[in-house]
């Protein structure tokens, strides 16, 4: 039998990079999707998984990521991993472009790439589309308005498609971190500050890593196909809700 084959969106850094690392791991073909083509191009010579810039973003982009992965062969799995998270502003001070961005890549990203590979998700006979939540798509906190109503959105393709394609062989699946310690996503969030970065995760034992979140993204994608993982959330030991964190 050939091997079953991902696509991994945000494969450039943090969890979409330790994804693709795992799953090559247990045997997958991989293809690795991000905007940064020379990250891809490291990761690709790490890992042997297959390259492919495309900004989620972008209509063209994602037509373009759709032809290309569909014209090489069955695809058994997509992994929504590419989003993030921009400022920590009240709803009040929050920028309606700051809000606009984070609803293009974390929803509507999400939307574009999971249309375009249904139908290979679909003809494959085993398909699973994996969206990458966050615990904010479950409850709120204050500063988080913006980032907390596009994961809540971005949530609903997944509940929504669920239900859509019941009797079909697709699973969906939601995969909901909390507090996870990455190189990129607070950094991102606060414009580059690292000061700031940094305090997101001052006096906390042990936050999740990339690899933890992966290995439960991983986990739901191997389990028998008559099981579907609805919501898997998973949380540092230290942090029991959005605003309740241990700290030392």
């Amino acid at each position: 039998m050939s091997a079953l084959r991902a696509v991994v969106t945000g494969a450039s850094s943090g969890i979409g990079a330790a994804t693709v690392r795992r799953l090559r791991a247990e045997g997958w073909d991989v293809v690795a999707v991000a905007r940064r083509a020379d990250r891809l191009a490291a990761l690709a010579a790490e890992t042997g998984a297959v390259p492919l810039a495309c900004d989620v973003t972008s209509d063209a982009d994602v037509e373009t990521l759709v032809d290309e992965v569909t014209s090489a062969g069955p695809v058994h799995a997509l992994v929504n991993n590419a989003g993030g998270a921009l400022g920590a502003d009240r709803v009040e001070a929050g920028a309606v472009a700051d809000w606009q961005a984070m609803f293009d890549v974390n929803v509507l990203g999400t939307l574009r790439v999971t249309q375009g590979l249904l139908p290979a998700l679909r003809a494959s006979g085993r398909g699973d589309v994996v969206v990458l939540t966050s615990t904010a798509a479950h409850g709120t906190y204050p500063g988080g308005g913006g980032y907390v109503a596009a994961k809540h959105a971005e949530r609903q393709i997944a509940t929504t498609l669920r239900l859509e394609l019941v009797g079909e062989p697709v699973r969906v699946i939601e995969v909901a971190p909390g507090m996870v310690r990455t190189d990129e996503f607070s950094l991102t969030r606060f414009r580059g500050d690292q000061t700031k970065a940094d305090a997101v995760y001052a006096g906390v034992d042990e936050p999740l890593l990339a690899e933890d979140v992966a290995d439960a993204i991983v986990w739901t994608l191997t389990r028998p196909h008559h099981v579907n993982v609805d919501t898997l959330v998973i949380r540092p030991r230290a942090q029991v809700s959005n605003t309740q964190v241990a700290r030392r």
